[in-house]
């Protein structure tokens, strides 16, 4: 029977100090790589949060439910995934098909790439006018349960769709900057991200 191969020692990190006392420090917390659609996100990601939990005390704990909590939570809902889409174009981490690219050359792959990036930018600015031009004609209208307009939804998914305009054109730039993209070479995702 084969003998486990011996592994080399693994280095252990030490918590205890010459002395003998516990001594941890946690590395430094940077925000700097958070971006406006980030914070934003965060915000309507906790509304969502806080009215689904009063949801469910209302309902499950009250017996008693809160009708207007099931409208506005499917609203933030709405807030957070098209907000939360422009944090995913930003990272250029989006549901892609990059089997043509390992099998044609490089500088059709590279034509491809350019035609993405424009298709995209093409794609969330057309969809960013066509919200402009849905808010302006029922922006007024008013929500079914709760006494706000809804316009104020509508709002938020066309800054959403502002900001992945805004967002594909800077991930487009850098494309073209560094003359290759994601789609070209995946390891590129690491430094995107």
């Amino acid at each position: 029977m084969a003998q486990p191969e011996k592994s080399a020692p693994v280095e252990q990190e030490h918590v205890l100090t010459a002395s003998g006392e516990f001594d941890v420090h946690d590395a430094p917390i940077d925000i700097s790589v958070y971006r406006v659609e980030d914070w934003i996100a965060f915000v309507f990601f906790w509304a969502l949060s806080c009215v689904i939990f009063l949801q469910f005390f209302t309902r499950y704990a009250l017996n008693d439910s809160a009708s207007w909590t099931e409208e506005i939570a499917r609203y933030l809902l709405i807030c957070t995934t098209f907000i939360g889409a422009a944090i995913g174009v930003r990272k250029n981490n989006h549901i892609q098909v990059d089997f043509l690219y390992r099998i044609l050359p490089a500088p059709l792959m590279r034509v491809m790439s350019i035609l993405v990036d424009i298709t995209r930018i093409a794609f969330l600015g057309y969809a960013t006018w066509l919200t402009f031009q849905l808010l302006t004609r029922i922006g007024g209208q008013q929500m079914s349960v709760v006494n706000l307009p809804i316009g104020l939804v509508y709002g938020v998914v066309l800054v959403g769709f502002a900001l992945m305009t805004w967002r594909s054109i800077d991930v487009a730039i850098a494309n073209w900057r560094r003359k290759a993209s994601v789609l070209e070479k995946p390891e590129l995702a690491e430094i995107a991200a």
